[in-house]
């Protein structure tokens, strides 16, 4: 059977498509070039091929290894997730690559977790040398790093000129963890300051994320995430993000804490006013209520300041508490609650503690990851590498100025609301060779490792401004592929 390759097929097949060769145990396919058949080769087949040779990185197929291992696996699975095809099996740097051997410039981090890039060499260095030294020890005794880096949090985040009144931390295993000791701290604190057992509302607001446990998920005032398992915990209020005007009312003599994200992340890359967080502080400050910060996803110099609040909030409105994960760990699991001395002086032995949190092995990485976060260097590179995406957004704007109506954020947090829904367009771009996520209504997000190169935004920009063109057109059309549903049909 004979083939042939049309002149603008074969381009489109460009440098993107070459990837480095991984293990030889990694299933892997002879991709071939070919496009147009001559012969009558059935309708879908010929479709088939003709994708394979127009795209760098097509979906799996039905009939490939990809596809045998994920519905392999399936049957032993708990169906909580919805996830795109590829699976992945390696990572270096911005890129990971699936069992195929194609290769996808991540912009998304693990979820604005591996900052510092995938498989980071001191990373790996540090996991293998302490694998045979200590794991886990438990917290019925001490250990050389849980001390080490709290010690070491407290300092930077002093140095940054962060959280003020910054003291003490609580390390645990994850964000949603974090938040479940900031809310049990903060109900500890309205219970000492009230005797009387009235003031233990906790105030958040609408469009936030703070976990998946009933805590935290209390806390979430997303329907889609509560209604499942709904009643959710008594004394959860909710407010409208931004909104000063109603905090008098929403904050009271009875609230014993307010949580708020700086960011918002999965709500869709929303940025706090100064003048809100101001209010809120004040607000606590009146009736006696914790300010708690989620910083889980826009902390740790993902804005360009070691705390997001760092660079929205003045000092008179840093918060009692604040919580950490996802790029503490750069995914190794482990997060942290960090307090005050005010806070701290109310919780005694046995009101909280953990089994796994602050292992040796999750706090020397953790220690290592805020070592190099906390680099001057690498923050302000930060805040230039925020010009290159803001620049690439504003010519897609000027492309597509029916389709992108808004670019928010801050540093390496950024979010491109869209006028359409976006699922279309993050098909297209993995399609391609990229990865991007999507949060809120209809806004892609952009949460790359914060170690990514000029060259690789570059290469991020043009790979996003075919796959909009794919999916939005434009005078210059170019091939594309039909849009796959990236969420299940209820949402979840």
């Amino acid at each position: 059977m004979a083939f042939r390759v049309l002149p603008k097929q074969a381009c489109a097949v460009n440098s993107r498509s070459a990837r480095p060769v991984v293990e030889a145990r990694t299933w892997s396919r002879n991709a071939s070039a070919v496009a147009v058949p001559t012969s009558s080769m059935p309708k879908l087949i010929g479709h088939d091929v003709l994708r394979e040779a127009l795209l760098p990185t097509p979906d799996p197929a039905a009939d490939s290894a990809t596809v045998a291992l994920v519905q392999g696996h399936a049957p032993y699975m708990v169906a909580t997730y919805v996830r795109p095809p590829p699976v992945m099996v390696r990572g270096e740097g911005c890129y990971m690559w699936d069992i195929e051997n194609r290769r996808y410039l991540d912009l998304t981090a693990g979820i604005a977790v591996n900052a510092l890039g995938h498989c980071d060499p001191g990373m790996s260095n540090i996991i293998a040398q302490q694998a045979r030294t200590l794991v886990h020890a438990s917290n019925l005794y001490h250990n050389a790093w849980t001390g080490e880096l709290s010690k070491l949090i407290i300092t930077k985040t002093k140095e940054s000129g962060c959280m003020k009144d910054a003291s003490k931390v609580f390390v645990c295993n994850s964000g949603s963890e974090a938040n479940e000791a900031a809310i049990k701290f903060a109900r500890k604190v309205g219970k000492s300051r009230d005797p009387s057992g009235n003031k233990y509302e906790v105030v958040s607001f609408q469009n936030s994320f703070h976990g998946r446990t009933m805590g935290s998920l209390s806390a979430t005032p997303n329907a889609k995430y509560q209604k499942p398992f709904a009643p959710m915990l008594p004394g959860f209020k909710y407010g409208t993000y931004n909104d000063e005007t109603s905090l008098e009312s929403l904050i009271t003599s009875h609230t014993c804490g307010v949580i708020v994200e700086p960011i918002q992340g999965e709500g869709g890359v929303n940025v706090a006013n100064v003048s809100f967080l101001q209010a809120l502080r004040d607000r606590c400050n009146k009736v006696g209520a914790v300010l708690i910060y989620d910083e889980i996803q826009s902390g740790l110099s993902r804005t360009g300041a070691l705390w997001a609040h760092g660079s929205i909030a003045p000092p008179s409105a840093h918060p009692d508490i604040l919580t950490t994960a996802k790029a503490l760990g750069n995914g190794f699991p482990v997060g942290a609650t960090m307090v005050t001395d005010e806070v701290a002086n109310y919780i005694v032995t046995g009101d909280h503690g953990t089994t796994f949190g602050g292992n040796p092995m999750a706090s020397r990485l953790a220690h290592y990851c805020v070592s190099r976060l906390s680099e001057i260097e690498l923050q302000e590179s930060v805040l230039e590498k925020e010009k290159l995406f803001r620049r690439g957004f504003s010519k897609l704007q000027s492309l597509f100025p029916s389709i992108i109506t808004e670019v928010r954020g801050k540093g390496l947090i950024l979010g491109v609301q869209l006028s359409q829904d976006p699922t279309p367009v993050v098909t297209a771009a993995r399609e391609r060779g990229l990865l991007v996520i999507t949060c809120g209504t209809n806004t892609l997000r952009f949460v790359p490792p914060l170690i990514i190169s000029e060259k690789e935004i570059e290469e991020a920009m043009a790979i996003l401004e075919e796959a909009m063109r794919v999916c939005f057109g434009t005078e210059e059309q170019v091939a594309g592929t039909k849009g796959q549903q990236e969420m299940a049909p209820d949402g979840r």
